[in-house]
């Protein structure tokens, strides 16, 4: 499963000896020690040597020292520097405040701050649902988390989350225009959480909860859906399940099953396994058998947590009280988010004809793809580097943009459903096939789509501002921006 990733990137300053030979011999030693050449550039040329940065994608730290050594055991060769270009990406920060007005001269200050800030101040105060229309509100998201589910890592911390909540507000801004801003909690007090998304509010159109742990985040989520006025998502959850609900449509229609007659095994009941099995029924999924570490969630036991008990009284209506193994026997689908390598290709094996087995656990998924891709029609991960990425940045984006495009003050689950089918119909019929059910994330249509079909839900679904702008010489929403 460790292949050379973008994100385990590295550029080697070299010093070689001046030869016509010298870049093919560089060329030659890294992929020796297994590294995928990205790029080979001659920084400096002298009369006996050349510097050379050799970049190249890595498994991991221990595999760029192996690069390193390499480059260093050739006649002549030095290594003067090793970069990481991941830390250099991160290097202050991915994120930026900046002005969208000119502030040039006195006539501009007086406008954009004291005296006639003061005008603005007053109009929402007379008004507070003005303050969408004047201020950042109409276009910000908070990307709310405390740290305590990040990723696969674990609970790392609100300071150590940051990075992946500024990648988060990143992806919002490139892929849809809409400007979101990390908030890390210092906190992992459900009541405390709440209180401070709470008292934050005010600025923001839309929160975007993250990596909270379960079963922490429903109460977080469930609680500030109804106490604010504005849409709270939990991406762990929702995010998921709306990209695998759309990977799903489409696997269906390359092996011509109808998603009301197929066998659905799920592994994992925490937050995104919830979601899904959620969606799936909302979608008319009628056969899902959700397992967890003790195995099938059924009738016949009790649980401690209500989503346990929901996923038991809706689903697995035969009663199946055996393991994730004995529920793959003859299963159409299986659905995985939860935890690496716990199937094996015998497992695949024994699943029906044209099978599809999405593999989400990362970056290790349940089963080997290439294993499961012997046995079964379609195959799917979460990661970069196999066909068929499920990956939540489909949906999130063009979601929010939506939302706030509408001025919704919830999201219901037609919502969810709408954004699934908006980016399954991003795959037409001439470009499906067995690894190909999902459109790419740098699709420039994907988010145009997904929020055009989350507007057309809230205004039916009457969560949304009836009327657009309610100030005519408000700015109009921002437009999408191409991937």
């Amino acid at each position: 499963m460790a292949n050379p990733s973008p994100g385990n990137s590295i550029t080697l300053r070299v010093e070689a000896p001046s030869s016509f030979s010298a870049t093919s011999e560089l060329a030659a030693a890294v992929g020796a020690a297994g590294a995928a050449i990205t790029a080979l550039d001659v920084t400096e040329s002298h009369h006996e040597t050349l510097v050379v940065d050799v970049t190249c994608n890595t498994t991991d730290d221990a595999h760029a020292a192996r690069v390193k050594d390499a480059l260093n055991a050739l006649d002549g060769v030095t290594v003067q520097h090793v970069s990481d270009r991941t830390f250099l990406m991160h290097l202050g920060g991915k994120l930026e405040v900046v002005p969208k007005v000119p502030l040039r001269n006195r006539d501009d200050l007086s406008r954009a701050y004291t005296p006639g800030v003061a005008r603005v101040c007053l109009a929402i105060a007379e008004d507070p649902a003005a303050a969408r229309n004047l201020t950042v509100k109409r276009n910000t998201v908070a990307v709310v988390t405390d740290g305590s589910a990040v990723l696969g890592l674990g609970n790392i911390g609100p300071a150590a989350a940051l990075p992946v909540m500024e990648g988060k507000a990143a992806l919002f801004k490139q892929f849809a225009n809409v400007d979101a801003w990390p908030v890390c909690l210092d906190t992992q007090d459900t009541e405390e959480i709440i209180r401070t998304v709470k008292l934050l509010a005010p600025v923001f159109g839309g929160v975007n909860l993250e990596d909270i742990a379960a079963p922490r985040c429903f109460e977080i989520e469930a609680r500030l859906r109804e106490e604010l006025d504005i849409p709270v998502f939990h991406d762990d959850q929702h995010g998921t399940a709306i990209v695998t609900l759309a990977a799903l449509v489409n696997a269906l229609r390359v092996v011509d099953k109808k998603i009301e007659d197929v066998k659905i095994v799920v592994s994992g009941v925490g937050a995104a396994g919830s979601a899904i099995i959620q969606l799936l029924k909302a979608q008319g999924a009628r056969h899902i058998v959700a397992a967890g570490r003790s195995g099938a969630i059924h009738k016949g036991e009790t649980y401690n947590d209500p989503h346990r008990t929901w996923i038991a009284e809706n689903t697995n209506q035969d009663g199946f009280a055996g393991t994730l193994h004995e529920a793959m026997v003859d299963a159409d689908v299986f659905i995985g988010v939860s935890a690496p390598n716990i199937l094996g290709e015998e497992h695949i094996a024994s699943m029906a004809k044209d099978a599809i087995v999405f593999a989400m656990a990362n970056p290790t998924p349940e089963v080997d793809p290439a294993a499961a891709s012997r046995h079964a029609a379609v195959v799917a991960t979460g990661r970069s580097d196999f066909p068929n990425q499920i990956n939540n940045v489909l949906a999130f984006p063009g979601l929010f943009r939506g939302l706030l495009d509408a001025g919704a003050s919830d999201i219901t689950p037609d919502m969810l459903v709408a954004a699934a089918e908006a980016i399954a119909n991003r795959v037409n019929d001439n470009e499906l096939n067995a690894s190909y059910i999902i459109p790419s994330i740098f699709d420039p249509h994907v988010t145009a789509d997904v929020a055009a079909a989350v507007a057309a839900a809230a205004h039916a679904s009457n969560v949304a501002t009836p009327a657009g702008p309610a100030d005519p010489a408000a700015e109009p929403a921002p437009a999408l921006a191409s991937a």
